[in-house]
């Protein structure tokens, strides 16, 4: 399967080299009022991973968000090495748009080694991928209230298991959320590029689970502004962002303005291949947007 969105995400992932350790990251054709922060997130790894000898994968990413971007000026990658070891390289990296900062995130890639193995058993009881509505059907009912975002041409192929209610519908529930999730057919085996199509897609949704304690949505019904502070992310395997991969998401916790919201992803064979903790602001909508 293949989808013009999809291209262009693999387009917009293809950062530039404009001399030593910068890159420029082209400007995506799907927006949001702001730069993606998913985008974000995979051109810096995608920036990083290009400065990594011997093809090592990404093992982890810790990020923070400092200034929304503007999605129609590119964004400027600047990658500094803290270290080059036998087993594991560190990278720096800082996002530009002018003079503006608006993202910084240190990272790390390790070689492959052998030794201690386990994980945590992934709940049963999801149903199998394709038993489940497509995105376009599943979001059928409020489309008129959702931004081209999301009833535009998608870049990965989401079946929620349960109705998304945090995007539109405003019902209360608990504060978790399920779905598979993969990208369509990828040309070549770049552990790096694998790795940041998962990087994007860890943050799509991640802080919706939230808002359905409190009856709130995005887009709907008592409307919540939201917005990323912080992002880490573990790549426990090597993982294939154009297999199915299934998303579990909870929020443990709101308080004081802010959230926040885990996930894991597992392989269809029940594999951990990462995890992911990220911490949101959030405030009730008072304005068009109260969140800068």
């Amino acid at each position: 399967m293949t989808n013009a969105a999809h291209e262009d995400l693999l387009d917009t992932l293809d950062v530039k080299p404009l001399g030593g350790s910068v890159f420029v990251g082209p400007v995506a054709h799907r927006t949001l009022p702001r730069v993606f922060g998913g985008q974000v997130l995979a051109q810096a790894l995608v920036a990083a991973g290009r400065t990594v000898p011997d093809r090592r994968p990404p093992n982890s990413l810790h990020a923070y968000f400092l200034a929304g971007g503007d999605p129609a000026v590119p964004i400027v990658y600047r990658v500094d090495t803290l270290r080059d070891g036998r087993s594991f390289s560190s990278r720096q990296v800082t996002a530009e748009q002018g003079d503006r900062r608006i993202f910084t995130m240190l990272t790390s890639f390790a070689a492959q080694d052998d030794g201690l193995d386990h994980q945590c058993v992934r709940p049963g009881g999801a149903p199998e991928p394709g038993t489940l509505a497509g995105l376009h059907d599943r979001l059928a009912p409020e489309r008129a209230l959702l931004p081209a975002w999301w009833t535009e041409e998608n870049p990965f192929d989401i079946r929620f298991i349960d109705h998304p209610t945090g995007l539109a519908t405003g019902s209360v529930g608990p504060a978790r959320q399920s779905m598979w999730i993969r990208s369509p057919h990828i040309a070549g085996d770049d552990p790096t590029l694998h790795a940041a199509l998962v990087a994007y897609a860890s943050d799509l949704t991640l802080l919706d689970p939230a808002l359905m304690p409190h009856g709130r949505s995005w887009y709907g019904t008592h409307l919540i502004d939201g917005a990323s502070i912080d992002h880490a992310l573990w790549f426990h395997r090597p993982a294939r962002a154009d297999q199915w991969l299934l998303c579990q998401q909870r929020s443990p916790v709101a308080h004081g303005g802010r959230c926040l919201c885990t996930a894991e992803f597992f392989d269809v064979a029940g594999a951990l291949v990462g995890s992911v903790a990220q911490e949101g602001v959030l405030r009730e909508r008072r304005t068009a947007s109260s969140i800068t």
